[in-house]
């Protein structure tokens, strides 16, 4: 009898982790807009593509012009992007001309309108990168957020695993294992340079940016057991953080590079603590989950999401200033993005865009063989 009530409360929990969390959205929580069919030589796919960066936003509902707040319109041509917005009474409220382009023009566009006319921070010019084994062994891909441009960063043809992307997305570092070991290469996205930075003796990973890009905080077993550690972001300056029996990794830092959440499993099963930039002892976070690893935490410093074990794998977030923890899907390795809103995570063979406000869930990998380990610029 012992054992059947608690195989019904193991299958309870393994349902409510795989079920996503319903938010009921109000009228009031979009604000209504008219996109005008983009004109110019790449008008059509300027529309499509910023039409899909506004309703990934959730931010915006798309209306006839006559009852929207504002309308959209613009020009497309050659690369470039002219984009304007207007309200009711016709008032420009955004006027701006894009390069670099289409995609690249419209995106920037698509964050410029959702910061004008909400306040809040875009997603759609931030990039992404992920482990993928399309071609038979771990290597690192690079994509725009929503999935497309994706392109193969290393062909390193061992392990190359644990991307990390500076907050402007200049920089990437990985963990990689051409030597023979573990250690950890700095890529430079503008040249494609790169470098070996970080090759102590034993293993080197998990490296993950100071919100500044100044800084690397990641695990070394330099000096025995795995600690974390912050280097600077030439690989110079070693300092220890932590001095455990267990094994600590998965750093994510505050947004003002103050404190880092981390995962260790030094009590037992892994779970997430906190501890100061500048040294200190970790402090446990209770989430009330004995398996807890790669928290994510959130740019508006109020949430960290991460992946518990639960039966299967599942994301979850907490927040850290009222308490609770939510079990939002079935998956793993999620990472927060710019909004603080979506985070995106692996199911195994996709990566998937997921809105932690309303669930929806958006497939934007697949097709690479097994998708992991994704990481988001802001």
């Amino acid at each position: 009898m012992k054992r059947a009530v608690l195989l019904l409360f193991a299958l309870a929990a393994l349902a409510q982790a795989q079920e996503p969390a319903t938010i009921t959205i109000r009228k009031g929580d979009t604000t209504s807009v008219a996109l005008k069919a983009l004109g110019g030589g790449d008008g059509a796919a300027a529309t499509k593509v910023l039409q899909n960066d506004l309703d990934l936003s959730a931010l915006f509902s798309i209306t006839p012009p006559e009852r929207a707040s504002y309308v959209i319109s613009g020009n497309a041509n050659g690369g470039s992007l002219e984009g304007q917005v207007v309200d009711q009474r016709g008032s420009v409220v955004l006027q701006k001309t894009y390069s670099g382009g289409t995609r690249a023009a419209v995106h920037h566009f698509a964050d410029d309108i959702v910061e004008t006319l909400t306040g809040k921070k875009g997603i759609a010019s931030s990039k992404i990168a992920f482990v993928a084994t399309r071609t038979g062994r771990k290597e690192i891909y690079t994509a725009d957020y929503d999935g497309a441009n994706v392109r193969q960063l290393t062909n390193d043809g061992s392990i190359s695993v644990a991307p990390a992307l500076s907050a402007d997305g200049t920089k990437l570092a990985y963990t990689g294992y051409q030597s023979g070991y573990a250690d950890i290469y700095l890529v430079d996205l503008a040249s494609g340079a790169r470098n070996r930075i970080i090759k102590f003796p034993g293993t080197n990973s998990g490296a993950s940016f100071s919100p500044d890009g100044d800084r690397i905080a990641c695990t070394l077993s330099k000096d025995g057991n795995p600690e974390l550690y912050i280097i600077g972001a030439n690989g110079s300056g070693a300092r220890r953080l932590t001095k455990t029996a267990g094994v600590e990794s998965s750093p994510t830092w505050s947004p003002d590079g103050s404190q880092i959440i981390y995962s260790s499993d030094d009590r037992g099963g892994p779970q997430l603590f906190k501890i100061g930039a500048g040294g200190g002892s970790g402090q446990p976070i209770s989430t009330g989950y004995n398996y807890c690893t790669e928290p994510s935490w959130s740019p508006d410093g109020r949430k960290v999401a991460f992946t518990v074990r639960t039966g299967g794998f599942s994301i979850a977030v907490k927040d850290l200033q009222g308490g609770a923890t939510q079990l939002l899907t079935a998956g793993e390795d999620p990472v927060f993005g710019a909004d603080s809103r979506h985070v995106i995570f692996s199911n195994g063979s996709s990566l998937i865009l997921l809105d932690t406000q309303n669930g929806r869930q958006v497939p934007i990998v697949t097709g690479l063989g097994k998708v992991t380990e994704p990481a988001w610029s802001l």
